[in-house]
């Protein structure tokens, strides 16, 4: 039998918690045998919500934390002193070894804070990037960093290519994946002193598939599959391209709609239209792991409904057997 996948999930974060983060945990459990799930709030709350469900109770427990770390707390001042919250106790447990991974969708400051100062970083990893898998028409790209470094150097976006090459290939599936370095322009001399002194690191590298720079219009399109850059040019990638999907498929709702003669339509098309968005929906592929650390650190959006939930969780299961901790280990920090 496979070893069992423990996962903490911070019952009590993001904006639609507890209901969709409980309704989300007891999704994973019934889809897949090999994980557990520890949700982390309060108990009173947590087990209220889960009467509404069937599930296997061996692979769900729910462990007390009465404080809950507000959006706008100062997250290094939360962290310290909120030591019974949600995202605290459920750190702990990855940090004590009693889980491999934590989900959550609450408070991102927190998250970063939390992962870096309670989970730790792996002994040679400069700063870890959050990193999420974001949908192109070919399949998905990994963009990193997102949101964790908006200060980096050019050695830590070199070990963000190497962990990111590492993750597409051994959880996605991507054999030697391509790695471009997001620019404004391709030509090798383009961009400000960081992307500049960045490029010959990555060009010289021989344990990547560098490509060289990627533009952001080519990032819709596959343009690399793995997309590295600090991260501040990474969330404002990551948000626009979110902002234009949102925006689209709203305008295309409303098109369909707008008389008898479209509604016909819409409803021949409905299938493979459904389809087709189906492919650009963030929700179906779980979160942003937060790469380099000792344990895995899962990111939702604040917003995430259970089935964002349910596959953050789910993709812990690869994380864990395909051993992405030890390879990032052997394959970033004892080369470098």
């Amino acid at each position: 039998m496979a070893e069992m996948v423990h996962v903490a999930v911070d019952a009590m974060g993001g904006d639609n918690a507890p209901g969709e983060v409980v309704k989300g945990a007891v999704e994973a459990v019934n889809a897949d045998n090999k994980v557990k799930v520890f949700l982390v709030g309060r108990e009173n709350v947590i087990k209220e919500e889960l009467q509404k469900y069937t599930y296997n109770a061996q692979q769900l427990e729910v462990v007390h934390a009465e404080e809950v770390i507000e959006t706008g707390e100062p997250p290094v001042m939360a962290i310290r002193k909120k030591k019974d919250s949600s995202i605290v106790k459920a750190m702990y447990l990855v940090k004590e070894g009693k889980c491999d991974a934590l989900v959550s969708a609450g408070s991102t400051g927190a998250v970063l804070v939390g992962g870096q100062v309670i989970v730790g970083r792996i002994k040679g990893v400069e700063r870890p990037p959050l990193a999420p898998v974001i949908p192109n028409i070919n399949g998905v790209s990994l963009l990193l960093d997102c949101g964790a470094n908006v200060d980096a150097r050019p050695s830590q976006l070199l070990q963000f290519a190497k962990m990111g090459s590492v993750y597409m290939e051994s959880v996605i599936g991507i054999r030697n994946p391509r790695v471009g370095l997001v620019n404004i322009g391709v030509e090798e001399e383009k961009g400000n002193a960081l992307t500049k002194e960045t490029y010959p690191l990555l060009q010289n590298c021989p344990e990547i598939n560098f490509i060289g720079n990627v533009e952001a219009r080519e990032i819709p399109y596959g343009g690399a599959d793995v997309l590295v850059c600090e991260a501040f040019v990474g969330n404002v990638v990551l948000k626009t391209l979110e902002g234009i999907s949102s925006a689209l498929i709203g305008k295309i709702k409303a098109g369909m709609m707008s008389t008898a003669r479209s509604k016909m339509g819409a409803l021949l098309v409905k299938p493979a239209l459904k389809q087709t968005l189906k492919g650009f929906s963030t929700e179906e592929y779980g979160g942003a792991p937060l790469l380099g650390l000792n344990g895995l650190v899962v990111k939702t959006h604040g917003s995430s409904k259970a089935i964002e939930i349910r596959n953050s969780i789910l993709q812990c299961i690869a994380f864990k057997e395909q051993k992405i901790n030890q390879k990032i280990k052997e394959q970033v920090v004892l080369e470098n």
